[in-house]
């Protein structure tokens, strides 16, 4: 396939290494790789470290019916100006949630018209529609999200324990991979009923009642579950290296289970919480810095398969509230998975390049289905995120609909310069083009 244009003289980050090479596009693809390529147009990326565009697998942009909150055009801008080239959008926050085919090709629909970057749905797994994951897997869903806690959202109840091990029996049979939000239903409860009753409503109040003992519980029975079943299994979010390591563990027993945390995780920490207040409160929440560093820990040791943003912003006055329990928890982050991995943390803590690639594109990609996304590699798609790492920067301009968003005034080293979208330049220096994504469905 001849070169519509080339990549000359990047750093092209893999996870197997960092090389000079020049990249050839043709077609919307990776046509070549070599550390000169003559002839064609060229675009001069020296000085820039050439990532494959991050693989986001855990984002809501809660179209349509919340699109208020987010929606797919604000949420893309967000993304590829992190770098990012695909999302894998959850099925709630959008009403009615994605419980159905319907409600599968509804939402598919309003993404392919908005959406700047390619895309993947997740299929809901809750005790009402335990009957239509046959359906949601035929029209293409890339795996079904149960929560073992209260979602927030009464249209999306919690998955019980026999709704959980019905469920996974029937994502093994599909051959598609079930994500659990883990924590522990009956603690979460009656701790919140405990804590509200006593008139608590401070922050620390909120943090208090949902340790990690309530985390830890819940990933202990979606691994026995996903043992009993052999479903594969993604756990969601993970935020402490206790529950990492005892995932890891399952891991290393045999279960197929893939383990994800988040950027707010790893760089803030519940001391951030009472200093920016409502823009940090989450599910489970950020936890004291001893428990960051474990979980630095088990991610430097390799433990940790993905990092998703699990952006999920609302608007202001559903983060407006003296009690801090009736605040809605989400974080807005989905322009910023890459900075923060490349920063390290706040301490540099030595995320080598190859890494970061792995968890955020090649490992979402692989896990997911998607062989043609996540890598620099010939075949592939051309989607790329350029970026100047010894740029520093100070995150101000942010495109997601709220600006109630904790990263911001945040200063980052390796600012992103320019993402491509299947060859085509979806985002430069804060302007935006015209693509418009595709439909991801998982192979």
């Amino acid at each position: 396939m001849s070169a519509d244009f080339m990549l000359r003289g990047g750093q092209v980050v893999t996870p197997h290494g960092v090389k000079r090479l020049d990249i050839a596009v043709g077609g919307g693809k990776i046509t070549e790789l070599a550390e000169e390529i003559t002839g064609g147009p060229a675009l001069d990326a020296s000085g820039l470290h050439i990532f494959a565009g991050v693989v986001d697998a855990h984002v809501h942009l809660n179209e349509p019916g919340r699109t208020h909150w987010e929606g797919f055009e604000t949420g893309t801008q967000a993304l590829a100006a992190g770098g990012a080239t695909s999302f894998l959008d959850m099925p709630l926050n959008s009403s009615p949630p994605v419980l159905t085919r319907e409600r599968f090709e509804e939402k598919a629909a309003l993404g392919q018209q908005k959406s700047l970057i390619d895309f993947g749905l997740w299929g809901g797994l809750t005790p009402l529609n335990l009957e239509q994951l046959d359906e949601l897997a035929e029209a293409g869903v890339i795996g079904f999200k149960a929560f073992m806690s209260h979602s927030g959202l009464d249209e999306f109840p919690a998955a019980d324990d026999l709704t959980l091990y019905e469920g996974m029996r029937a994502a093994k049979r599909l051959g598609r991979v079930v994500a659990t939000h883990a924590e522990s239903n009956e603690f979460t409860r009656r701790l919140t009923e405990v804590a509200r009753a006593a008139g608590k409503r401070g922050v620390r109040d909120y943090l208090a009642s949902r340790p990690v003992v309530t985390e830890l519980e819940a990933v202990g029975r979606a691994l026995l579950f996903a043992h009993e079943t052999g479903a594969a299994l993604h756990l969601v979010h993970l935020s402490s290296g206790a529950a990492v390591a005892l995932a890891y563990e399952g891991k290393q027993k045999g279960i197929d289970v893939t383990i994800e945390t988040c950027p707010h995780y790893l760089h803030f920490t519940d001391a951030d919480v009472e200093r920016i207040g409502a823009a940090l409160k989450c599910a489970p929440p950020l936890r004291p810095k001893a428990v960051q560093d474990d979980l630095w820990r088990e991610l430097l040791a390799g433990h940790v398969d993905i990092v998703g943003s699990d952006h999920s912003p609302a608007p202001p006055e559903m983060k407006t509230s003296e009690n801090f329990f009736e605040l809605w928890g989400g974080i807005s982050g989905a322009q910023s998975t890459l900075n923060v991995l490349l920063a390290g943390g706040h301490h540099a803590r030595g995320l080598p390049l190859e890494a970061v690639a792995a968890l955020c594109a090649l490992n979402p990609a692989n896990r997911f289905g998607l062989p043609q996304k996540g890598r620099v590699e010939v075949g592939a798609d051309a989607d790329f995120a350029l970026v100047d790492l010894g740029a520093s920067f100070e995150l101000g301009q942010l495109f997601d609909r709220w600006s109630q968003n904790p990263y911001r005034g945040q200063t980052f080293r390796g600012q992103v310069k320019a993402t491509y979208l299947r060859g085509q330049k979806v985002y430069e220096n804060g302007q935006f083009g015209e693509v418009r994504g595709q439909l991801l469905k998982p192979v």
